[in-house]
């Protein structure tokens, strides 16, 4: 069965590596690619669409990602490993590196918690251990202490830096075709919403959707 998967290339930014997490914004946003985050696949359940941009880059040692999202609704109540950040102000990327079944999934809120594991579908994950955890960078323009839900008009970013071998990949200055999706999320906010960049087609949300993977090419 053939689906409209996106596509998108990755630049190399080596420097990225020698510059603080929070600093690299403006290089990204100038020399990085930049996508949304607004596939509504089920508008009838989730109407709800906060405006979700990310721009990525790589270097030889990691995949950088800065998500940007307006929203309504500010929620941070988990803030340790591996606990249910989806409910919360969420962003996720999920990347499978290699032509295989095994993905990955980074699920982070918006104070920099995360939940991660591998596995080959929903069931039967590996959580990554908190070694693995701590070997993904991460800055929160909100800070890390967390908080119950507040209602206003809110704008934030999440950076992250995903390690090449964590995931199992060496960068040796050639293309790494690899497949994933980037997600935005809140299941426990008094606006639910389940947004995926590359577009899923099932009938109710679940990102565990390897099938509805785009393309991701490391350049």
């Amino acid at each position: 069965m053939e689906h409209n998967n996106k596509s998108l290339r990755v630049p190399l930014i080596e420097e990225l590596d020698s510059m603080p997490l929070e600093q690299i914004d403006n290089i990204l946003d100038e020399k990085g690619a930049r996508r949304t985050i607004e596939s509504l696949n089920w508008p009838d359940e989730y109407p709800y669409h906060p405006l979700t941009v990310f721009t990525i880059a790589h270097s030889s040692k990691y995949i950088y990602v800065d998500f940007f999202v307006r929203c309504n609704y500010l929620r941070a109540v988990n803030y340790e490993n591996h606990s249910p950040v989806c409910q919360d102000s969420c962003v996720e990327f999920f990347i499978s590196p290699k032509a295989d079944e095994r993905y990955w999934n980074l699920e982070f809120n918006c104070i920099g918690a995360i939940n991660a594991s591998t596995r080959t579908e929903r069931h039967n994950p590996r959580r990554l251990t908190d070694e693995e955890l701590d070997s993904v960078k991460r800055w929160a323009s909100c800070g890390n202490r967390p908080f119950q839900e507040v209602e206003g008009l809110f704008a934030w970013n999440l950076i992250i830096a995903v390690p090449l071998e964590l995931l199992g990949v060496e960068y040796k200055g050639e293309p790494i075709a690899m497949k994933g999706n980037f997600y935005k999320c809140a299941s426990g906010c008094s606006q639910p919403h389940f947004l995926s960049w590359s577009p899923i087609d099932t009938p109710h949300p679940d990102f565990h959707q390897p099938a509805f993977f785009g393309d991701i090419i490391l350049e």
